[in-house]
């Protein structure tokens, strides 16, 4: 079955009928993954969580988490952010085996996350290794939405003038959404999923009502 989806031509679902869906209407999986070093280059993949969000709304019954046994070792200084250790990974799945099973969680939906251009890179990584493809998803940054937004909508960079930061923590507390100080792939993912589902609330008002429209600010 896999290879079947592998082989198709994936992008067909993403054609333009499929971007001028309201963003409302849309299906999104909102990803975050936790690597074995700081070398984004070198690193590989200690854990990948994700959420499903149906347009606004977060479906937390409809997660994919798991930690996994990583091609590379993990660093020290890795181990202080996530909180995963080698005796953790040790008997867990590799990444290859795992990798497959995101794919399918992912089909049919936008792809979303915070700086998602690392987490999406590491991601193809495995795909091209283990698969010979890559993601053929829309991909959005959470990121560069609220870059945009700062630009172009005068309440709201005024609301948020005094803490410009764009970090993942940072604007979590200006929209005061819990965070927790250690990094969890699938935390992180839920933390993401709220600040996109507050985007995806004001910017109807701001023109971007259509897929085509918020891949135009936000897609990577």
């Amino acid at each position: 079955m896999l290879r079947g989806l592998l082989k198709r031509k994936i992008r067909d679902e993403y054609s333009s009928e499929f971007q001028e869906r309201s963003i409302h209407q849309c299906d999104y999986v909102v990803v975050d993954t936790e690597l074995t070093g700081l070398d984004q280059k070198n690193a590989s993949i200690v854990s990948i969580g994700a959420v499903k969000m149906k347009g606004t709304r977060i479906i937390m019954s409809d997660i994919f988490y798991e930690i996994v046994r990583p091609s590379s070792e993990i660093t020290a200084e890795s181990i202080l952010i996530h909180g995963i250790t080698p005796t953790e990974t040790a008997g867990k799945p590799s990444i290859g085996s795992v990798i497959s099973d995101f794919l399918v969680f992912c089909k049919g939906c936008v792809i979303a996350g915070h700086f998602v251009v690392l987490d999406t890179k590491v991601i193809n990584n495995e795909l091209k290794k283990h698969y010979g493809c890559t993601l053929d998803n829309p991909i959005i940054d959470t990121y560069k939405i609220y870059d945009w937004l700062n630009q172009n909508e005068e309440n709201f960079s005024r609301h948020f003038l005094e803490d410009r930061e764009k970090d993942l923590f940072s604007i979590a507390k200006n929209y005061e959404i819990r965070t927790v100080e250690a990094h969890n792939a699938l935390m992180d993912a839920f933390i993401t999923a709220q600040i996109l589902q507050r985007f995806l609330v004001c910017l109807p008002i701001l023109g971007i009502k259509t897929i085509k429209a918020l891949l135009r600010i936000g897609g990577v």
